[in-house]
């Protein structure tokens, strides 16, 4: 099978130091470009710059893309993986490599053999993960090598973020392309050698194969180790001090905020695709961070009085989240959205199917359901978090991380497909479908030759020839009047279809689940599952769903964000030192919790109270800003590393600002802090905004020069420059029909720059909470509490509005213009 689309599994992250190595015309490595240090000699590459293959040329190459599958319980082989919990590690413990898991016995090993450590990172549903595993380390011949020159480490990359980004980040550096899987190789103080990405077994295309690479390194080891293991020391100390950048004061530049979001605005607009939507060409993925900035950039256009720039930004927004929706890229008979297009057209996916993607998905499109009002932005938000209702959820409220790209096409196939799962034949459809199938065909473009032909990218080798990827290209109601049926009527005839497709597809083998679970990203479904409790009590009463939407009431999704919240706080927390370890799976993960762990979940808590949970949600989201602060937080430097810094294997301690597929920890925690300093007063509030200050002090010449790169931060930054943040305060017994209709009213518009504080007067817990941490919500509560009323006023420069006691006046409060400072 001939594999072009996928261009590896791309890494969520660009680096940021992609320049800081240059390769010169004759092969040497050059010293870093911010370094002239002459002690130490330039590494000769000539032999290994042919050998490593950045990510973006891979696609040149055929390979297999079929994973055998396990059709018994003999192994011929088993490694030391099999006593690991790691799903990833355990498809690799039968291996012929001899593997060890990341760990002190493994690096005890190679200093005592004294040979080089081979280093494989990947995740369980990475499509070419897969690919190498059966090329490669299947293979016995490669096996021997591996075993008999190197000792092989595994790394779950889900389950070490810190490990991989220290790879990662030499790979990008060194060869300006990353991605999964990560080879590299190891000096056995764990220094880099080289490395690259997803290698062919054997030599192609004049291009050198996986034991080719093996043989060169075994060979430039024996014979040039001196210069190697210096330069691998090299490019960490020149590294590590170019991702743990201090700043030069503690706030950014006057108007340096507001220049940076106009920047990031500017450079989106000038990527934007009029034709397809999006941001740059393909292969396309859904950047939810990019789509926040430019909502956030026409809210301050609209609130300036420039209505005509602010539609603009806004229209392209909505019109990407269209297509979007529309596209193979989303699964249209199950929900969630697969993790890339391969073309230009939202058409052809990447299969897999990731948490952080669908947490940060249902957060934009319930955004654009509340600047609009239009459900179908809802329905689809909707759509998500109920495929993640369905399929991802544990007994205990844990949601899971992903769902692979790869599965069998048929009960007892001894291969897995990119895609089985989700494909379909057009005689499958008509059979499955049966009356109504030459409208479904019509409606989702299923041709019995395959519909895989609408871009040269999407499917050039026929991998997919007559098969189906289902996208809609035509508008409903013009559909509706071609038939002469209503447009209800002929999307019920859709939603019955899909769910007979539903049906007959779940006895489909399922594509591997991926239950480890991740704290960061459960954070960020957390968010989209609070706020969805609240926004979509917008639509208009009698709104009607079609399958795979379940149509609940949006107070369900609340409990399911709480259920969430309380799995990690019993399986993840420890009480006793307020730290989280970063995942679970049977157990808790030996790794600590990271930054994003603590920023995700403390964003999500914030959320789970701002949209009607209890003040224990806000009181533990302090507390892990609390150890956020003493376990990443530079005091002098400013901002926030990436790990702890407690384990000595983990050679960079980074300040990460990139915000890729995932938003980065540290504009997550401006935007943390910004809330907090919102919602506590006196020294503490001045210290959260300190703090933010001081972070994004360290990233001013990003903010500067590569505003595209970090769209989250520029909204952070302008985040806290705003002169006064909106507060909204909501007196009354909770729960009650009087409150739900209030919070609802008080969440109903967009505004980034607002913060819900409600308070109960006759729950003690939340007047102690306010009475410690907020004396004025506290004082307003008690002069404010009436027994059969919700009271809300509106804050900002210093003045409230007078109390309103019914959702539209609160509504109407809330779009008037702010008062100037009193």
């Amino acid at each position: 099978m001939v594999i072009v689309r996928d261009l590896l599994c791309f890494s969520s992250r660009s680096s940021t130091v992609v320049s800081l190595f240059r390769l010169n015309p004759f092969g040497t490595l050059r010293k870093p470009i911010r370094n002239s240090n002459p002690s130490i000699s330039a590494l000769s590459l000539s032999s290994f710059i042919a050998l490593v293959s950045p990510c973006r040329h891979i696609h040149v190459h055929k390979v297999m893309a079929e994973r055998t599958l396990d059709t018994s319980q003999y192994h011929k082989h088993t490694n030391r993986l099999a006593r690991e919990h790691s799903p990833y590690l355990l498809q690799h413990a039968h291996n012929p490599v001899d593997w060890y898991p990341w760990g002190e016995e493994a690096f005890q090993v190679a200093r005592r053999r004294d040979v080089p450590i081979f280093l494989s990172i990947g995740y369980s549903t990475c499509h070419w993960c897969h690919v190498m595993e059966v090329e490669s380390f299947e293979d016995e011949e490669v096996a021997k090598l591996l075993n008999d020159w190197f000792v092989s480490i595994k790394v779950d990359r889900e389950e070490r973020p810190d490990v991989d980004k220290v790879y990662m980040t030499y790979v990008q550096a060194l060869y300006g392309g990353g991605g999964w899987p990560l080879s590299a190789f190891l000096s056995p103080d764990l220094k880099p050698l080289m490395g690259g990405t997803y290698f062919p077994p054997d030599d192609k295309y004049g291009r050198p194969g996986f034991k080719t690479i093996l043989r060169k390194v075994k060979d430039a080891w024996e014979m040039n180790r001196e210069v190697l293991v210096k330069s691998g020391a090299f490019a960490i100390e020149q590294l590590s001090e170019a991702l743990a950048t201090s700043a030069n004061s503690n706030k950014l530049s006057d108007g340096l905020s507001q220049k940076a979001l106009h920047l990031c605005a500017e450079q989106l607009s000038g990527s934007y695709d009029p034709k397809f939507g999006g941001f740059g060409s393909a292969p396309k993925f859904p950047r939810p961070v990019e789509i926040q900035l430019m909502m956030y950039q026409s809210k301050k256009l609209e609130e300036a009085g420039k209505s005509s720039e602010a539609n603009k930004n806004l229209e392209m927004v909505l019109f990407s989240l269209q297509c979007m929706a529309r596209g193979g890229i989303h699964d249209q008979i199950g929900g969630g959205f697969h993790r890339y297009s391969v073309d230009e057209l939202w058409h052809v996916p990447h299969f897999e199917k990731m948490l952080y993607d669908q947490g940060q998905l249902a957060n934009v499109y319930l955004d654009s359901f509340s600047i609009t009002g239009d459900t179908f932005f809802s329905s689809v938000a909707r759509d998500i978090l109920d495929y993640l209702r369905r399929d991802m959820i544990g007994e205990g409220g844990e949601i899971y991380s992903a769902e692979d790209a790869d599965s069998a096409e048929f009960e007892g196939a001894s291969r897995k497909k990119e895609g089985a799962f989700y494909i379909w034949m057009s005689q499958e459809v008509e059979d499955i479908v049966g009356e109504h199938a030459n409208i479904f065909r019509d409606h989702y473009y299923i041709k019995p030759s395959g519909n895989c032909d609408l871009s040269r990218m999407s499917d050039p080798h026929d991998e997919f020839k007559g098969r189906n990827v289902l996208i809609e290209r035509n508008d409903t109601s013009t559909m509706a009047s071609k038939l002469g049926i209503s447009k209800d009527e002929y999307l019920d005839i859709l939603g019955a279809s899909r769910k007979k497709l539903f049906d007959a597809r779940s006895k489909r083998p399922r594509p591997h689940l991926d239950d480890k679970v991740i704290v960061s990203w459960n954070g960020l479904a957390i968010s989209a599952f609070a706020k969805a409790s609240q926004i979509l009590k917008g639509e208009a009463e009698g709104t009607k769903f079609y399958f795979p939407v379940v149509g609940c009431s949006p107070q369900e999704y609340l409990e399911v964000g709480e259920k969430a919240a309380s799995f990690i706080k019993r399986q993840l927390y420890d009480n006793r030192t307020h730290r989280l370890k970063h995942s679970f799976r049977n157990g808790p993960s030996k790794a600590p919790g990271f930054l994003d762990d603590y920023a995700f979940l403390i964003s999500g808590l914030l959320d789970l109270y701002e949209f009607g949970g209890g003040t224990s949600w806000l009181s533990w989201a302090i507390e892990l800003q609390n150890t956020q602060d003493e376990l990443f937080m530079d005091r002098e430097g400013g901002g926030y590393f990436n790990t702890p810094g407690e384990d000595p294997s983990v050679l960079l301690r980074v300040k990460e600002d990139h915000d890729g597929a995932e938003p980065s920890g540290n504009s997550v925690s401006v935007i943390n802090l910004v809330r907090l300093a919102s919602m506590v007063t006196g020294s503490r509030s001045d210290y959260y905004k300190h703090d933010a200050e001081h972070l994004l002090a360290v990233f001013e010449s990003r903010l500067k020069d590569m505003a595209m790169a970090i769209p989250l931060m520029c909204c952070a930054a302008d985040m806290l420059c705003v002169p006064s943040r909106k507060q909204v305060v909501l007196v009354g017994h909770e729960p009650s029909v009087n409150f739900d209709g209030m919070i609802a009213a008080a969440h109903a518009s967009y505004d980034p720059n607002k913060t819900v504080i409600h308070v109960d007067p006759s729950n003690k817990e939340d007047m102690e909470f306010w009475e410690s941490n907020n004396e004025n919500i506290a004082l307003m509560a008690k002069n404010n509490a009436a027994a059969d009323k919700v009271v809300a006023l509106v804050c900002q420069n210093f003045t409230c509005s007078f109390p309103v006691t019914d959702p539209e006046s609160l509504k109407a409060l809330l779009k008037e213009k702010p008062s100037r400072p009193v």
